[in-house]
Parts: C-alpha cells; structure tokens; sequence
C-alpha cells in the first residue's frame, strides 16, 4: 500500500517551510490545430482544437516566453531554476541553463532538469517553493501520425516564482503518494509513448486521490474550507473521475475542466497551467487545491492574498481565443513527422561552440550597451561607438523586453528555413539602438513601422546542436479560426 505524505508549511523558504508565489505567467503559442484534421488521417472523427508551437519553439523556448515576463525586474531574487519536461531538446546536456541565460539571470543559482516524466511538473513547483526558485514547466505533446495522443495533445508552458515578499498565494499545506504502476510510458528516443487501458489507470488514481485527501486532513487542511480546485493529469477518465470525488469531498467550484478541451493537454506543464487557472479565478483569501495525477498523486494547497488581483499578469483565457489556425500538413512539416523541399542554397553550417560562448550575452541574453559619453544604444554590444568612437565605455543594456519597431524588411525565399520564406528586418528599439533579426510569427500583412517584441527561438538545428538566438514577432492580434497560408502570402511589401 502506498504511503501518503503530508505537510503543512508557512511562507520562509530554507528553513523546512515554504516560500509564497510572488509571480506566475502561462503561454500559450500562436498556432491552434483542429482536431477534426488530425482524426481525418484515420476515418475519425473528433471535436476541438489543440495548441501547436512553432516550428521555432520547443520545450525550451516556451518556457522562456512563460518565464520572461515573471522575472522581468526580479532577477536577483531568483534561488533557483527548475526546468520540467516530457520533451527535452538534450539528453545529458541540462536544458534549464539555456533558460536560465535567455533570462540572464545569476551565475551563483543552480539550474537543472527534473527527468522527462509528467510528474515533472508538480515536483517542480514544490522543489522551486522549497528553495524561492523559478518553477518553469513547459512540453510539447505528439504521437502517433492521427491518433489520441496527437489529437488530445497540445503545446504550453507556465512559469512560477517563489518568495517572500509580498506573495500573491501562501502555501498551506501540501501532500503526496506514491505507486508503481504501468499507465503509460515511452522509450528513450523513442517519438511516441503508449498507454495501457484507461479503465485500469482511473482505478489506480482513483484509490490514490482517497488516500491524498485523507493525508490532507491529517495534516490540518480544511478540506471543508476550499474554494475552488484543479485536477490535472494525463489519464482524462481519472481526472474526470477524481475531480468528481474531490468536489463532493470539498463542496468547491471545479475550474480548469476544460482545459484539456480547449487546449489540449500538456504533459508535465498542464499541471502549471491549472495552477494558473486557479489564480487568475481566485478572490483574495480563498483556499485553492491543485491535485496532479502521474506515477502517484500530488496535492498543493494555497490561499491568496490580497496582492494577487494586483499581481497577476495577461489571464491564460485571454490567450485561448487568440490563436490562428494551421493545417494538419503544415503541423506534421513542423514536427519532421513528413520532409519538405530542401532549400535551393546550402544547408546552414553546425553553431560553433566558441563563438556562441563569446557572444552569449548578447546571443542569449540580448545584451548590448549604451556608451557612457554620448548615450547611444548598441546591440550587440561593440568595442568602439559608433557615433561618438569611444572604447568600452558601455553600461549593459538588454532588450528582452523592450517593444521596437520595423525599420525595413525583405523575405527572402532561397534562405534555409524550415517554414519558408525567411523574413529577416531591421527594427529599431523604443529606448534607442538597432538589431538586424529574423521575424516569426507573422500572421498578417508587414509594414514598416509595425510594433513588434523579442522572443527566444530556436534557429537551425545542426549535427544535433539546437542554434538558440533572440528573433522578434509582430504584436497583432489574427482573427481567431483564420487559416494562415505560407508566410509569402502574409508579408506585404513595404
């Protein structure tokens, strides 16, 4: 029989208790899939649509773009970072790091995976509330070309900081149980997982969230006094079955149900996705619970603040309708699931290691400087000013988040990109200075003097090595269900 574990914690981190969420975003990518397109590849049939990342994001850059506007301005305060995942772009090389330098945060602070299993997620969250660390749980979700997992899957991430000052939730208390048990699994390398019978699983967890809300109230939760809850798993028979128990164990308001639905389900991050539906409903004072279901069951008990209605950034749902459509063609290019035309040039060459060490300030970081004597902004940061020809005599200065706007453009249509044509422009930054970069996620028509905002993406991959760098995106907002053609077909000319 399984062993369930309690505790009940307060707000300070390093001395056994637990820190408070002092912040929390969650990202949704640009690109919605209908499932009816997927299942057609079988003779099925199937009702909703499911988040596609770009073919520039992975598990990596999404937490990124989850992570981003969480830190921004915090980033001394940053213990740690955890990174969860079912979809890691390394095996043996730690994938938090390359997240950890996009943010730019400290040197001194450990940045580490947590494995590529599901259960990834909560025991990020819990680790990051030990330690007033940086949560960050991102996937991307496939399978088998037209089958359920790639219907029912879907592309997201969401990020959490913990601390001390001024939290938008405390933790009140936490529980876990643990079971060995075959539900699904995958092969290392291998692209797909399978999964045993649903019945057998919904069983299993159903046992197992009795025994979570029993050691909940052995260790002095109200069960009683909860508000609002989440189940998130990736067996939706047990998160049915288990949202059902826990609602008439609690008397409480079920949010999320409908999460998977709208968006699919994503993995190790779908946890962080219900906490942050959680939050965005949440009134000041109420009790929240958040039960995962994976290789176990986790539970995490929380009550806001009166700083959470000031603190929270843009709602998950706001995101959910924002989305533009793609077709099942156009996803499977994206995930190498089929091959496209090679480029009529050379394949880009393998990223050298020196020289991205030597520019990863500005390469990962998107560092440049402003020069001390004429105040002029440069990126990447430069030896000499240009305008005023002084050396070194720069204060460091990063972009990451700031707006700019498009000088010129061109889209060329020869250049390697796995979704092409390639537009490449010249934008200029709101506090000053220049960058010469890649666009992505273009939607719609470009004009010169369109806003548009950095964002961490991958570049060519090459002989295994991912080639990260800061490109920058449109801000516009695509009608929602538009169908989007190839990105020739969505630049204007200038």
């Amino acid at each position: 029989m399984p062993e369930a574990m309690s505790q009940t914690t307060g707000t300070q981190p390093g001395t056994g208790q637990l820190a408070g969420i002092v912040g929390y975003h969650a990202y949704l990518p640009a690109y919605r899939l209908n499932r009816a397109d997927i299942a057609a590849a079988l003779g099925a049939s199937a009702h909703g649509t499911r988040c596609v990342a770009g073919y520039d994001e992975d598990s990596t850059t999404l937490g990124v773009a989850a992570a981003l506007p969480v830190v921004a301005g915090r980033e001394a305060t940053v213990g740690s970072v955890w990174l969860a995942t079912t979809d890691p772009v390394y095996a043996d090389k730690t994938n938090a790091t390359a997240v950890h330098a996009a943010l730019d945060l400290p040197a001194g602070i450990v940045a580490a995976d947590l494995g590529s299993a599901v259960r990834s997620g909560i025991v990020a969250l819990l680790q990051a509330a030990r330690d007033g660390g940086l949560a960050v749980l991102a996937d991307r979700r496939g399978g088998p070309v037209g089958g359920a997992d790639e219907r029912e899957g879907g592309d997201a991430a969401a990020a959490f900081l913990f601390g001390e000052q001024a939290p938008l939730a405390v933790i009140a208390g936490t529980a876990s149980v643990t079971a060995e048990f075959i539900d699904r699994w995958r092969a290392p390398g291998a692209p797909d997982g399978a999964v045993w019978e649903e019945r057998f699983g919904e069983q299993r967890y159903a046992e197992l969230a009795g025994q979570l809300l029993a050691a909940l109230g052995e260790g002095g939760v109200d069960l009683a006094a909860v508000s609002r809850y989440a189940v998130a798993g990736l067996n939706a028979r047990a998160v049915r079955s288990v949202a059902g128990t826990v609602g008439k164990a609690t008397g409480a308001t079920l949010e999320g149900g409908d999460l998977a639905g709208v968006i699919g389900n994503a993995g190790a991050a779908q946890a962080g996705l219900a906490l942050a539906d959680l939050l965005d409903a949440a009134q000041p004072g109420e009790t929240l619970l958040l039960i995962s279901l994976a290789d176990g069951a986790d539970a995490l008990v929380l009550r806001a603040t009166g700083a959470l209605a000031a603190g929270r950034g843009e709602p998950l749902r706001a995101q959910v309708d924002g989305g533009v459509s793609i077709g099942y063609p156009q996803y499977l290019l994206w995930r190498e699931r089929i091959a496209g035309e090679r480029p009529r040039r050379p394949d880009p060459d393998r990223p050298s290691a020196p020289f991205a060490w030597r520019n990863r300030h500005y390469k990962l970081s998107m560092a440049g400087g402003r020069c001390r004597k004429c105040g002029a902004l440069q990126f990447p940061l430069p030896r000499v000013c240009y305008q005023c020809h002084s050396a070194d005599e720069f204060d460091p200065v990063s972009a990451s988040q700031q707006s700019a706007r498009i000088v010129t453009f061109t889209v060329d249509r020869l250049a390697f990109s796995p979704s092409p044509p390639l537009i490449s422009a010249i934008i200029a930054f709101e506090q000053g200075g220049r960058l010469q970069c890649e666009l992505t996620d273009v939607r719609q028509p470009l004009h010169v003097g369109d806003e548009v905002v950095p964002t961490f993406r991958r570049g060519a991959t090459v002989g295994g090595i991912h080639n990260y760098l800061w490109k920058a995106r449109p801000v516009h907002q695509a009608p929602p269900n538009r169908v989007t053609g190839p990105a020739a077909e969505l630049a204007g000319t200038e």
